[in-house]
This record gives C-alpha cells, structure tokens and sequence, in this order.
C-alpha cells in the first residue's frame, strides 16, 4: 500500500483514495448550518477551539491560517464541496473561522473566474 505525502492523513491511499467516507466525515449531515459559496472567503479568528476536534475539522482549521476560499479548503481537504461546507459551518458555529460572501465581482457562473480559480488550485496542489 503506497500511502502520500506526509501532509496527508493516514486516512488517504494513493491507490485507493481516501480511505473515510465523506458521510462519515460529516456525520451523515448532508446540509451546512450556514449559507457558503465556494468562493467565500474564510479565515481563522485565532480562538481556540473548546474540545477535541476531530482530524478533519482540525485540518480544515489549519488550512484557514490565512484567507481562503471554501473551495481551496475542499481541494487541499480532498472531499467533495458539501463536506467540506459541513465541516467549515461547523468551525463557524464554534466561533473558531468567520466567513464572509465572495465579491460581487466573483461570479461562480463565470467561465473566466472558474478557470482563474481552477488554475490557482492547479498550482497550489
């Protein structure tokens, strides 16, 4: 079994993929307590978190050190945007990530913007 990177959790197999299930991920949730676009912009307030989080929470909080998108985190995460959007509601509901609307200007629906975000993605990863 060829496991990646040492970023990666041992939850993740080169061959196989990710080894837990987004559902258990996110507990069976399907839905976000809070509203996010993919390209809201989220953060870290710096506040620490009361409790234990879980690996993947823990991961998406170190990811949001500096301004990011909800889609960055779902790509460096490797789990699909609803999860992802589960997990970061979650941060926010602990008070530990705020979140705020794109830009207006950040039209998802435009083709321009999706490339410009998919080939940030490309060479961040």
């Amino acid at each position: 079994m060829s496991v990646a990177g040492a970023d990666d959790e041992h939850w993740f197999d080169d061959d196989a993929g990710r080894l837990v299930r987004p559902y258990t991920v996110s507990s069976g949730r399907t839905e976000p307590t809070r509203r996010m676009e993919l390209l809201s912009m989220v953060i870290a307030t710096g506040r620490i978190p009361r409790g234990h989080l879980g690996p993947e929470h823990a991961q998406a909080l170190g990811l949001c050190g500096n301004v990011t998108t909800v889609a960055e985190v779902a790509a460096r995460l490797k789990l699909p945007a609803v999860v992802t959007k589960i997990l970061l509601s979650d941060l926010v509901d602990w008070g530990v990530v705020d979140t705020r609307s794109p830009d207006p200007m950040a039209d998802s629906a435009n083709p321009v913007v999706l490339e410009n975000i998919l080939n940030a993605l490309q060479r961040r990863l």
